[in-house]
């Protein structure tokens, strides 16, 4: 049992990545940008682990592994900052945020 072929999951990558990048360009909210990022890098991992299921190779999930591991970085750095920003009682609209300031 094989499975559904490469194409059905890079047609599903695809479909993560634009919805991903549609949550990026329309919402204001930082956390919404956050969550939209990280559907964008699951739908890069998935295509890089259908390649890698296609080849027979392990390569395309360590590397997703790695991603991953970058991307929980990236939320906690990303959550730390909106949480510092809603405790000073900044507005968390991202066209408002113009420069970073101590």
């Amino acid at each position: 049992m094989r499975g559904p072929d490469v194409t059905w999951y890079l047609a599903v990558a695809g479909f993560l990545f634009a919805t991903g990048a549609l949550g990026v360009l329309l919402r204001r909210s930082p956390l919404i940008i956050l969550l939209s990022l990280e559907i964008m890098l699951n739908g890069a991992n998935l295509s890089l682990i259908a390649f890698a299921r296609q080849q027979g190779d392990a390569d395309g999930q360590v590397f997703a592994l790695a991603v991953m591991a970058v991307a929980a970085s990236e939320v906690v750095v990303g959550l730390g900052l909106i949480v510092a920003m809603a405790r000073r009682g900044l507005e968390l609209d991202v066209d408002k945020l113009s420069t970073l300031r101590g």
